[in-house]
């Protein structure tokens, strides 16, 4: 008896101090800070009156969550669903990932020309809070990922790499069309979703 409590205490104390770990580094921490700095993109846009505005501000915002959907599409949803099985949650946010790029290759095939534009713009602002709000809430992906045996930290230093590494260009993108294959970790993880 007193070998299973001791077990269970072990095993809180490991969560708890999963749980406090460096949360703005963990995968988590990491996502979330995205949703915050797109979402205040958007305010911005929403705001402007001037057309070179919002064609800076649609630029960050489309390259943003591209980048953003591409992280989590390659590393922490297969990650999630490995960890937690939860199929119905994963396959939701791969759904509406891809109605958002959808809207995103509409959005960066125009301009504020385009008498649809501001609505193009919107409507993925609506898409996204919808989206960030599932992930987000008491009992979406992020609370589930929490609870479950992932590793947080280590799924934060992969999304903190690959995310760099779409942002300066390294690999275009998309991973692996036509050029130099990924190595290592990334590599057969790339290699496996597909």
């Amino acid at each position: 008896m007193a070998r299973a409590k001791r077990k269970s205490r072990t095993g809180r104390g490991n969560r708890t101090s999963q749980r406090r770990s460096s949360r703005a580094t963990d995968a988590i921490g990491l996502l979330k800070a995205d949703h915050r700095e797109v979402e205040g993109w958007f305010e911005q846009f929403e705001k402007t009156r001037s057309d070179d505005r919002k064609l800076e501000l649609a630029g960050k915002i489309c390259t943003a969550l591209k980048v953003h959907t591409q992280i989590e599409h390659e590393i922490f949803y297969p990650a999630f669903l490995e960890a937690t099985e939860e199929e119905d949650i994963h396959h939701e946010a791969e759904v509406e990932h891809d109605g958002a790029k959808k809207l995103i290759a509409q959005i960066e095939g125009s301009g504020p020309q385009d008498d649809y534009y501001d609505a193009k713009v919107k409507v993925l602002s609506e898409m996204i809070k919808h989206h960030v709000n599932e992930e987000e809430k008491r009992d979406g992906m992020f609370a589930k990922a929490r609870q479950s045996d992932m590793d947080l930290d280590a799924l934060g230093e992969q999304l903190a790499a690959r995310k760099q590494a779409l942002m300066s260009g390294q690999q275009g993108s998309r991973p692996n069309s036509g050029r130099r294959p990924m190595r290592g970790v990334m590599g057969r993880m790339s290699t496996a979703i597909r």
